[in-house]
């Protein structure tokens, strides 16, 4: 009986990132953006949690493995589809693109389907147990959860075209299953040379968090993607 609970941790944490999940695309649908990145970074905790408790107690499955993509796609791929859904229904949009008003919003969904494929791709990539090859998809949703919250003034005025946030939709799905090198926090020791881009990304972070506000982490994620192409060419 004490295996059956202690097996069955990290997916009843899984499970918590589902439920947030689900939350966080009802208040994205309803253009709660707010709340939705509120929902996002809970079910990111929740993400962290699963996998180390998996770790910890050695309750390693193939249904824990599954649930946890499922889950991880619709927190961090339809969530944010949601938000950006939702952002480009309310977005201006000049009297050249009125005809196509209607129907641009649903290339938000691109994000779904390009994190579907990054989540597969990771499961069954060898070279990813360390590191990443693309991003990941819980960054992915992060930035557009907190972009949209920081910016949503300036993205709903006249001042931004629709057609920008469809290039940012492509880029995005482009780089979550891109052959890119990204690096991993996750940390073995507490050494400086070991760790020197971890230490150094996480430096800059801080006054990101200091004098950005909500709009951090969408910094945060750029900055993130920068410096893992910076050391990938100095390699």
């Amino acid at each position: 009986m004490t295996n059956v609970i202690k097996n069955n941790i990290p997916n009843t944490v899984t499970c918590l990132n589902l439920f947030s999940g689900c939350i966080a695309c009802v208040m994205a649908f309803e253009a709660r953006y707010d709340l939705a990145l509120l929902f996002i970074i809970l079910s990111a905790v929740f993400d962290f949690f699963d996998g180390m408790l998996a770790r910890v107690l050695n309750a390693h499955s193939i249904i824990g493995k599954d649930l946890d993509s499922l889950a991880d796609d619709v927190s961090f791929g339809v969530a944010p589809s949601l938000i950006v859904f939702s952002l480009l229904k309310e977005m201006y949009y000049p009297a050249s693109m009125e005809f196509i008003a209607p129907y641009l919003p649903y290339a938000a969904f691109l994000i779904s389907v390009f994190s579907a494929l990054r989540l597969a791709k990771f499961n069954n990539d060898t070279r990813q147990t360390s590191s990443f090859i693309g991003l990941p998809v819980p960054a992915n949703a992060l930035f557009w959860g907190s972009f949209v919250v920081g910016a949503h003034d300036f993205l709903v005025s006249e001042n931004c075209h629709p057609v920008y946030i469809l290039l940012l939709v492509c880029l995005f799905s482009w780089l979550l299953v891109s052959e890119i090198p990204m690096f991993s926090l996750k940390f073995k020791n507490l050494s400086w040379s070991t760790n020197k881009i971890s230490f150094i990304f996480l430096i800059v972070c801080i006054p990101f968090l200091i004098f950005l506000g909500i709009s951090s982490f969408a910094a945060i994620i750029v900055w993130y993607i920068l410096l893992s192409l910076f050391t990938r060419k100095s390699k």
